[in-house]
C-alpha cells in the first residue's frame, strides 16, 4: 500500500507540473484562438483520442451501456471542469499566468472542508498545518499588493472553487465509476458546453488562426497531457490517498506556473 502511495504522489506531482508549465501557453494561444473555443477544441480533441483508444482497446473495449450508466457522475464533473477551465481561461485575458496560478492553487485551502461537508470525511491534522501553511504562501506570492487585484484574479478565484469541488467529487465518485468512462465524459461535455459558448459568445474561428504554430502547439500538449493524461491520473490514483492530500500535491502546481512563465517570457508574477 506505501508503494502505491509513493506511485501515486510522484504521477500527481507531475501532473501538478504538467498543467502548472501549460498556463505561459495557454495565454499566448488564447490572443489568436478565444477562450472557449480553445477549450472546445482541447476537449473535443481529448476526448476523441481517449474514445478511439477504449474503442480499439482488445483488452478493455468501451461498453456503450456501461458509459451510459455512468453517465451522470461524468456530467458533473465535466460542469465543474468546464466552469473552471472557462473562467481561469478568460482570467488569463486580464491577469498573468503566474498569478493565475497562484490563485487557482487557492483550491487547496478548500478542499478540506469541501471534503467534510460533501464527504463526511475529516482532514487529518497534518493536512491541515499544510493547507495553512500552502496559504500563506500563495497570500505572500500573490496577494502581497491587494490594490493590485483585478478582474482576472476574481475570475481565477472562482474557478479555484469550481476545482476544489471537481476534485472532491471525482473521490466520491471515482468508486462507483470506471476511470475511463468518468475522463472519457468529463472531457466530452467540457468539448460540447465551450463550443457551444463560444457559437454564443465568440466571433467565428477563421482557418488562418490554425496555421499559427503556437495554437497547434497548445492544443497538443494541454489535449495529450494536460487533459488525457493528467485526468486518467488523477482520477485513477486520488483512490490511494485523499481529497486533501491531492489538493496539497496540487498546490506546487502555482510553482510551476510561474517556473514557465519567467522560462519563457521572463516574468515572476
Amino acid at each position: 500500500m506505501a508503494g502505491n502511495r509513493w506511485v501515486a504522489n510522484s504521477i500527481l506531482l507531475s501532473v501538478a507540473m504538467v498543467w502548472g508549465l501549460t498556463f505561459v501557453i495557454i495565454q499566448d494561444a488564447i490572443v489568436t484562438l478565444p477562450p472557449f473555443a480553445f477549450n472546445g477544441l482541447r476537449f473535443g480533441f481529448a476526448a476523441l483520442l481517449l474514445w478511439l483508444y477504449l474503442q480499439f482497446n482488445p483488452a478493455k473495449p468501451l461498453q456503450l451501456k456501461k458509459l451510459t450508466g455512468q453517465l451522470k457522475y461524468g456530467l458533473i464533473l465535466g460542469i465543474l471542469l468546464f466552469a473552471g477551465y472557462a473562467l481561469q481561461t478568460y482570467g488569463l485575458l486580464y491577469t498573468t499566468s503566474g498569478k493565475s496560478g497562484f490563485i487557482t492553487g487557492l483550491s487547496v485551502a478548500l478542499v478540506p472542508f469541501l471534503t467534510f461537508i460533501i464527504l463526511g470525511h475529516r482532514a487529518k491534522l497534518q493536512s491541515l498545518f499544510g493547507t495553512m501553511l500552502a496559504v500563506a504562501g500563495l497570500y505572500i506570492m500573490a496577494f502581497s499588493d491587494l490594490s493590485a487585484i483585478n478582474l482576472g484574479d476574481v475570475l481565477t478565484f472562482i474557478c479555484a472553487i469550481c476545482f476544489g469541488l471537481q476534485l472532491v467529487y471525482t473521490a466520491k465518485y471515482t468508486t462507483k465509476a470506471d476511470t475511463a468512462n468518468l475522463v472519457l465524459i468529463q472531457c466530452l461535455t467540457v468539448g460540447v458546453l465551450s463550443g457551444i459558448s463560444s457559437i454564443l459568445f465568440e466571433p467565428a474561428i477563421e482557418a488562418a488562426v490554425f496555421s499559427s504554430s503556437i495554437v497547434i502547439m497548445s492544443l497538443l500538449i494541454t489535449s495529450l497531457l494536460a487533459t488525457v493524461f493528467a485526468f486518467i491520473a488523477q482520477t485513477h490514483y486520488i483512490k490511494y490517498t485523499t481529497p486533501a492530500h491531492v489538493a496539497l500535491i496540487f498546490a506546487t502546481e502555482p510553482i510551476f506556473a510561474v517556473i514557465g512563465d519567467f522560462a519563457w517570457n521572463g516574468a515572476l508574477l
